[in-house]
């Protein structure tokens, strides 16, 4: 059976989580397949609230094999708590496969990426200082530790002097912090936190291959988005992984043909956290509403979501990058009370019009979205089951959206809860 990758069409936060928990349910395995604890998404089943950092959307559903794979980077105290918690709330979690190829996050990554945030002053990127740039550069420059190396100790101490006599030199040569210790973080690592992790590391390659071959069917989900992604995002105010469905493959081991479909995630408004262009945000009352009602705060970090109109340019640019073949479209239900919406279908700049966005930081940083304006519904769309049940400017809204993405809507969110969706015939 063929591979469904669920991917974020925006700068995140457009509700993967709730999606894939959704899709989930027709699947064998879901895979996670790049990023870290920088970013979580929020499910909300049957009233309580489930939520999730490192750990896949499947893991609540109990005939699903929930994995992290090798393009994930993972802080491990982090993943044990994670598991504790929901472990606390009955979730089974005992069916999760952690890849061995997996990088580890270690406590010095997490030092250099307070200290080099706080350094670059009013230049900084707004990363979540949780360590994950650091553990993606390390494993780009080849002395990343692996989650493998956690069953060898000798390994993973002999990796640890030689990687650490660096970081030390940077801490207390550059930034004049004292020197970690390569004995304190083995010890952690390897006598309190492997122990733990043992049981649930695999060949996750394997896994998902096997599992093609059984014919079952996988999931493959990603944190972050479209416009975070590394080498397609606004860069530098991007993330360190490849997000965009590419990087589902490398991420997994899978290989492109192994993949058949691609389903976007698109917020019917547009949010970012952090710094970075924005061309449709807003600002004053209207800013503020969204924000309310769509409790636009971050899952881990609590920080406040800078709030926008839909932008179809940016859409579009990702049903290429993306290859996708539909799109889900979540949190309509959170514009109910507007008289009327805007949705951005260019951008202009410089005397240009631009469909795409400019592949140009500098004009990219200049452009004037040009809107269209269309009827709101004024009326709670929470309780709607099925499409019909929606107010006729409620599905013209989706309808227009779907002409100027070019890409069919196949699933509607119209409440934070995890049956609170429609489907367009």
């Amino acid at each position: 059976m063929p591979a469904t990758v669920v991917v974020g069409t925006q700068w995140g936060d457009e509700g993967k989580g709730k999606l894939t928990d959704l899709l989930a349910h027709d699947m064998d395995v879901v895979v996670r397949y790049q990023g870290g604890h920088n970013a979580g998404y929020r499910i909300v089943v049957n009233g309580e609230a489930f939520s999730l950092q490192l750990v896949p959307a499947g893991i609540l559903n109990p005939n699903i094999t929930p994995v992290i794979g090798n393009g994930v980077v993972v802080d491990p105290a982090v993943l044990l708590d994670e598991l504790d918690r929901l472990g606390e709330k009955g979730v089974d979690t005992s069916r999760l496969v952690l890849s061995g190829n997996a990088h580890l996050i270690m406590p010095y990554h997490q030092e250099l990426d307070r200290l080099t945030e706080r350094f670059l002053g009013k230049n900084a990127l707004g990363t979540t200082k949780r360590g994950i740039g650091p553990a993606y550069a390390d494993k780009s420059s080849r002395v990343g530790l692996r989650v493998q190396d956690l069953l060898d100790p000798k390994i993973f101490r002999e990796k640890l002097d030689v990687v650490l006599h660096e970081k030390n030199l940077v801490l207390t040569k550059i930034y004049n912090r004292p020197a970690m210790s390569a004995k304190d973080i083995a010890e952690r690592y390897l006598d309190e936190l492997t122990p733990r992790l043992a049981p649930m590391i695999g060949d996750t390659v394997a896994i998902v291959h096997d599992a093609l071959d059984r014919g079952q069917r996988i999931l493959l989900e990603s944190t972050q988005a479209t416009f975070l992604d590394l080498d397609h995002g606004t860069y530098p105010f991007v993330t360190s992984s490849n997000p965009v469905a590419g990087g589902a493959c490398a991420g997994s081991g899978l290989g492109p043909r192994d993949i058949t479909d691609v389903v976007g995630i698109a917020k019917a408004y547009v949010t970012r956290v952090g710094a970075g262009p924005f061309p449709t945000e807003l600002d004053g009352e209207l800013d503020a509403l969204l924000v309310e009602r769509g409790q636009e705060f971050g899952t881990n970090t609590g920080r406040r979501r800078r709030v926008g109109w839909f932008d179809a340019v940016m859409a579009r640019q990702a049903a290429r990058l993306n290859s996708l073949t539909e799109v889900a479209l979540t949190k309509l239900d959170v514009l109910d009370t507007l008289e009327e919406i805007k949705v951005c279908v260019g951008y202009e700049a410089r005397g240009v019009h631009y469909d795409f966005p400019p592949y140009h930081q500098s004009i990219l940083h200049d452009v004037s979205p040009i809107y269209e304006t269309v009827p709101g519904w004024q009326s709670d769309i929470t309780s709607a089951t099925k499409y019909d049940e929606l107010p006729s400017a409620a599905q013209n809204y989706i309808k227009f959206l779907e002409s100027v993405i070019g890409v069919p809507i196949s699933v509607v969110g119209v409440g934070p809860g995890r049956e609170q969706f429609v489907r367009p015939s």
